[in-house]
């Protein structure tokens, strides 16, 4: 750990060290100029070493928005489809892979810990473990309720419908806080664990489920080979969220000195997705605004992570200035 740490320090230090030198490389390029021919000869070159670097820059000056305590930390992705069935189970499922197709081009790691089936399609829940540097950074703006609008393809009557997913992220911070559990305050249950394909079944009762009595918490994991490997997976899943809990406590009590602080309730969606009868996903907090969707659903959240994590800094600052972008629409 420490040592995978050094190394990203080492990338970070590299990078700006390259930056550097760009600049320096084409601030003695301009300083060799003698005339205005050499100036003519040499100006695209030197705008397209500038834009470069201002590119660069832009990505290196993004990344110190991930000032968070733990952003630089892995993170624990859950899914859990909302009341609806089997509409709902397949936007979770939808949810699943617009994060994982998300993670896969950022090049983290990622490995399914639980997963629960639908009986008909999609999942009921699924937690994944993702792993890189800023993991927890670029993931925790999905953190909420997600809300989907489309023609249903399990109606037959073609009608609209209303669906909801939860995403839970929290950093992966179990080993690194020294998290007091009592052991009278769990519940350790044991059961079959199901296979990948849905159909096999194990023999021996590996899955672990956990559950954190005064708060309601229930963690599973059943992908580990044994199951004193999915219990201990399992209690870091849970200090990671009694962890994380006690962060939300307090950034709460932050936001109520400075008349900021709203509930988070089942209904108070972070973000909608539109597909009928107009394309647009719209995220609730920032108000930022797109319309291809299937580029959105595919991964392509980027846009909706930056303007969160410039939102939070100063969420009335971020929306006066851009209040051109923002203006909400009637559905």
């Amino acid at each position: 750990m420490i040592s995978q740490r050094i190394s990203e320090l080492h990338k970070g230090i590299e990078t700006w060290d390259e930056l550097e030198r760009g600049i320096a490389d084409a601030v003695s390029v301009v300083n060799e100029i003698k005339s205005p021919e050499e100036e003519a000869a040499f100006r695209p070159e030197i705008e397209g070493q500038m834009n470069e670097i201002e590119a660069r820059f832009k990505e290196l000056e993004f990344l110190t928005l991930f000032d968070g305590r733990y952003d630089q930390s892995d993170a624990i992705v859950a899914f859990h489809a909302g009341a609806g069935g089997t509409e709902a189970q397949d936007w979770a499922e939808m949810l699943l892979r617009m994060i994982m197709r998300f993670c896969e081009r950022k090049g983290f790691q990622v490995r399914m810990l639980s997963e629960s089936k639908g009986e008909e399609a999609g999942i009921k829940s699924v937690t994944l473990e993702v792993k890189g540097r800023w993991a927890y950074g670029w993931l925790k703006s999905e953190h909420g309720v997600h809300r989907l609008v489309r023609i249903s393809p399990f109606d037959a009557d073609k009608l609209r419908h209303t669906s909801f997913a939860n995403i839970e992220v929290v950093p992966d911070i179990g080993e690194a806080v020294d998290v007091k559990i009592d052991p009278k305050d769990i519940r350790i249950d044991t059961y079959l664990s199901g296979g990948h394909g849905g159909q096999s079944v194990q023999t021996t009762y590996s899955a672990v489920r956990i559950v954190h009595l005064p708060t309601g918490i229930i963690v599973t994991c059943q992908n580990e080979r044994s199951q004193l490997q999915n219990r201990e997976t399992a209690m870091k899943l849970l200090k990671s969220k009694l962890a994380a809990l006690e962060l939300e406590r307090q950034e709460a009590e932050r936001l109520k000195l400075r008349g900021e602080y709203h509930s988070a309730e089942w209904g108070s969606q972070i973000r909608s997705y539109v597909l009928q009868p107009y394309k647009m996903v719209r995220d609730h907090r920032t108000k930022l605004k797109l319309t291809d969707t299937d580029k959105v659903l595919g991964g392509g959240i980027d846009p909706f992570v930056e303007a969160y994590l410039k939102w939070v800094k100063d969420p009335a600052g971020y929306l006066a200035s851009h209040a051109s972008e923002t203006e909400e629409d009637e559905e």
